[in-house]
């Protein structure tokens, strides 16, 4: 048995299970539910609101085979286990902080043309994405402006001041908000 940290054991895996973030999730749910998701996301707000988790349940809800990308993944067809297990191949993590350079970049660039394996939509989270060197961000906005019809990128950060305009502008923004204390 692996140990694994505890806010992965609390890890939300549905929208309905977030707590704190209501309006967000709305928002969320009505695009899916009207098939207007955008092709990229911009997730920001302090570490352990959320980001991430929602980056990934959107993943979820975009290639669950229950709820046909139209709201709350089932978080029990296998495409919903194999995300919550890490093992989803159209689900693309990437740790900005550690693989902020040009040359990862390019790797994302040009896999991202490529369709997805086994689902209906490609999720690249980009974690930490403030992180990114200069070259990398330039290497970043050609597929933010002319992304495939399959890809959808989520950019979570705790500091979105420090993303280029030219990168922000291109995604839809969220801001996160730390729960209060009667919410925990």
């Amino acid at each position: 048995m692996t140990a694994q940290a505890l806010y992965r054991s609390w890890r939300p895996q549905r929208f309905s299970e977030l707590i704190g973030q209501e309006p967000l999730v709305q928002t969320l749910l009505n695009a899916l539910a009207q098939g207007r998701v955008s092709h990229a996301y911009l997730f920001c707000g302090p570490r352990g609101t959320g980001k991430t988790s929602v980056g990934r349940i959107l993943a979820k809800a975009l290639n669950c085979l229950n709820s046909k990308g139209f709201g709350d993944p089932c978080a029990d067809c296998s495409h919903c286990r194999e995300i919550a297990e890490g093992r989803f191949l159209d689900l693309v993590e990437i740790d900005a902080a550690s693989n902020r350079g040009i040359d990862d970049i390019r790797d994302l660039r040009d896999k991202v043309l490529f369709a997805p394996t086994a689902g209906q939509r490609k999720v690249y989270v980009i974690d930490e994405a403030h992180m990114l060197t200069d070259f990398a961000f330039n290497a970043l906005l050609k597929p933010l402006e002319e992304p495939p019809a399959h890809a959808v990128f989520v950019l979570a950060t705790t500091e979105p001041h420090k993303l280029p305009l030219t990168i922000a502008s291109r995604c839809q923004r969220f801001d996160f908000r730390r729960l209060k204390v009667d919410e925990m």
